[in-house]
């Protein structure tokens, strides 16, 4: 939790008690206190609501959604079930529509800082925007909200960012009519180079060599795009930016011979994948493996008591990083907190369909005999 937890990764460790107990009168309570707002994040609040927890939502971004909403809110997902196509965006919407009975707070653009135990067991949060909790459980869904895209790290890289450089696509249209330089080799890049071709004026990837991280499917999509000469590879190594009054003209690349082309854009997007920033989390004591959290599968527990992971940053044996694996994950750890916040007491497996307790958790009617 702070530098006074350094408990081996996988050990069981007691947060330390406040060393001087401050009054709570400026404190939020809750039963539970989400830190992460993606899509995992939003069915932990509607699985606790069902148990009768209410849950607070803090997350570092300024609006809901985490990775679909920041990095592909227009892509189409296809494997949540019952649901054979939706977008990112239109996700994150029906669950904020499923979780409105339970009239959750949140708590956009604040990362959590500080946690500490209480005296009496419960926990105290506070964010760098300065809001303080006092939760009785934490449970992070930090996601690929944790991570951060790799940079292009070259002159006036920065002066173009959020302008002509991209690590994500926010808005299509942006590129309509365009000359757009792509660089990256995985599934994000290739699904913006399928999805962008026909919007811009000339599309061109980049990448050092013709070896793809991506779907095989893809990468077969984007040979035939260059052989119908609707778009272009280029193999090679960006090397440099050319730019007139702080706006990108072109995007030097140095190919394997030796050779530099200058190549002309208007917007250079950059998908070198993501790497791990656990930022405050890593000095919460919690036991990590390669930046992600450690859990137990069958309750989605940390190795400190009252604090739980689920979704893409938490780690087990068999993990799949998958938004349906992570809904099964919020429905387990919300049955374990459960039993946390009210040790020996019974919890029934209850049916939406059929119990009367769902039904007013729920707000709305049971069904006709």
């Amino acid at each position: 939790m702070t530098s006074e937890l350094s408990a081996a990764a996988g050990r069981e460790v007691a947060c330390p008690p406040l060393p001087s107990p401050k009054a709570l009168s400026a404190a939020i309570s809750t039963d539970v206190l989400i830190v992460g707002a993606g899509p995992v994040g939003l069915f932990q609040v509607f699985e606790l609501g069902l148990l009768d927890l209410h849950a607070d939502v803090v997350d570092s971004m300024p609006r809901v959604g985490g990775q679909c909403a920041e990095l592909y809110p227009d892509k189409p997902i296809y494997d949540i079930p019952g649901i054979p196509r939706c977008s990112a965006s239109e996700l994150i919407e029906r669950l904020l529509e499923q979780i409105k009975p339970f009239a959750s707070r949140f708590h956009l653009g604040q990362e959590v800082v500080d946690v500490m135990r209480k005296p009496d067991g419960r926990f105290r949060v506070r964010t760098n925007g300065g809001t303080e909790f006092d939760a009785g459980a934490v449970i992070v869904a930090g996601g690929v909200g944790a991570f951060r895209p790799r940079l292009l790290d070259m002159a006036g890289a920065e002066r173009l960012e959020g302008k002509q450089l991209h690590y994500k696509v926010t808005d299509a249209e942006l590129f309509r009519g365009r000359d757009i330089v792509v660089a990256g080799a995985g599934d994000s890049a290739l699904d913006w180079v399928l999805a962008l071709y026909d919007v811009c004026n000339s599309l061109v990837l980049v990448h050092r060599s013709r070896e793809f991280r991506a779907a095989a499917g893809k990468v077969r999509q984007m040979e035939r795009l260059c052989s119908e000469q609707k778009m272009q590879f280029l193999e090679g190594e960006i090397v440099g930016l050319d730019l007139a009054a702080d706006a990108l003209q072109a995007v030097r690349v140095r190919s394997k011979n030796g050779l530099t082309n200058r190549v002309g854009a208007d917007h250079l997007l950059v998908f070198w994948g993501l790497h791990p920033k656990l930022g405050p989390i890593a000095a919460w004591g919690l036991g990590l493996d390669k930046n992600q959290i450690e859990v137990d599968a069958a309750r989605f527990a940390t190795n400190v008591p009252g604090i739980y992971a689920v979704g893409d940053i938490n780690t087990y044996p068999g993990k799949k990083k998958l938004i349906l694996c992570g809904f099964h994950e919020a429905a387990l750890a919300a049955f374990a907190v459960r039993e946390f916040l009210a040790p020996g007491e019974k919890v029934y497996l209850q049916y939406t369909t059929t119990s009367p307790a769902m039904h007013r958790r729920l707000g709305v009617e049971a069904p006709a005999a």
